[in-house]
């Protein structure tokens, strides 16, 4: 499938960056994006293109300097963040005055995890997150909140082909990807603390309570937590804080970013068994928030909730164009105005609430909260 908006941002990149990033989960698409583009750049050569889960591209840059030097026009480095170690040759490289070099780096982590890239490439480098598919890139939403994005899950003949795929890749995350980042922690723990989570999606993260559950410290426990975030598995919904005089919440929320991954997760495999789960209501509105950060092209650091012990509470607030724009999602039939959307009203100075539900009428609950269901509001963002 086509990905026009992420090829447009990595043509747009270029015309600033000498090299540019694509991090994303594995499987999410970044080899066929960057494939996608370099079919239409003259400049590239197929052998500029380095795959580094291949053992002889990794022989061919095991003098990287030598290797890369001569050169010319595009050059893509998949899997970058298993040779870390490239980047200050990157630099040095991008750095010479007859440089006639691009680089596109694809990596399946986080810059924070992907060790010295911020700091040896600051000025030269430009990251674009590829998430899974997205409503605006599909046509189904159900399909996609059942299965997520992943495209070969989302793609998948039969909800049950789809599950399988899911939990093989689950398999292959904690036993093949997770090792290859450098991390030495079992399987089989990192798989019960994942799955663990998964019961407190939508949920404040409580390290002591799962410490607890789990046999281990606290420490451990956020260990585990910020390498399933830098690996773009879980999303660590920051708090936002303001100067007033209510106490408020100021650890950060859990979400899963797939939803297809929570399921397989929660052995939900079908929209019957998902119908009929407890936890419908929490990944039902964790799969909404994801699809209007998506929708909005929100940047991760400029998304946060909003929670008093008093228990008003603000489910996302986007921070953008210099305002701040409030969201409530409610998996109800007909949402109605709470006295806490008015409190978030006057303590934030929102400039608007927008309350998403699974409903299709879009409807005014005052001149600043607004009611709009998840499908009509993101095909509205997207044209």
């Amino acid at each position: 499938m086509d990905r026009p908006f992420f090829l447009s941002q990595v043509k747009r990149f270029f015309r600033s960056h000498p090299i540019v990033a694509i991090l994303g989960p594995r499987q999410c698409g970044k080899t066929t994006l960057a494939k996608m583009f370099c079919k239409d750049n003259s400049l590239f050569s197929p052998s500029n293109y380095f795959d580094l889960e291949s053992p002889i591209d990794l022989e061919r840059l095991a003098n990287p300097l030598l290797s890369l030097k001569p050169l010319r026009g595009l050059i893509v480095i998949d899997e970058v963040q298993r040779r870390p170690d490239l980047f200050p040759v990157l630099r040095l490289l991008v750095d010479q005055s007859e440089s006639h070099q691009q680089y596109l780096i694809l990596g399946s982590a986080s810059r924070e995890l992907i060790k010295q890239s911020s700091e040896s490439l600051a000025g030269r480098i430009v990251y674009l997150e590829l998430t899974p598919f997205s409503y605006c890139e599909v046509d189904h939403l159900e399909r996609l909140w059942l299965r997520g994005g992943f495209p070969r899950s989302y793609l998948a003949s039969s909800d049950e082909v789809s599950a399988d795929w899911r939990n093989a890749y689950i398999r292959t995350f904690l036993e093949q990807d997770i090792p290859n980042l450098g991390f030495r922690i079992p399987p089989v723990a990192l798989r019960r603390f994942w799955t663990m989570l998964s019961h407190y999606h939508g949920n404040i993260f409580n390290a002591s309570e799962l410490g607890r559950s789990f046999g281990a410290s606290d420490t451990t426990m956020r260990k585990y937590l910020d390498l399933l975030t830098g690996t773009f598995m879980v999303r660590q919904l920051q708090p936002w804080y303001e100067n007033i005089s209510k106490r408020q919440v100021k650890t950060p929320k859990i979400y899963f970013r797939d939803s297809g991954i929570l399921h397989a997760l929660l052995s939900i495999q079908t929209n019957h068994a998902l119908q009929m789960h407890p936890k419908i209501g929490a990944s039902w509105e964790g799969f909404a928030m994801e699809e209007i950060i998506k929708g909005r092209q929100a940047n991760s650091e400029d998304c946060y909730f909003w929670s008093t012990y008093s228990e008003a509470e603000i489910d996302l607030i986007i921070y953008q164009q210099g305002g701040l724009e409030g969201f409530e999602f409610k998996y109800l039939d007909a949402p109605k105005m709470t006295k806490s959307m008015q409190i978030a009203l006057n303590d934030l100075d929102l400039q608007h609430i927008t309350v998403i539900y699974p409903g299709d009428k879009d409807y005014e609950l005052s001149n600043k909260i607004s009611v709009k269901g998840l499908k009509n509001y993101l095909e509205n963002v997207s044209s």
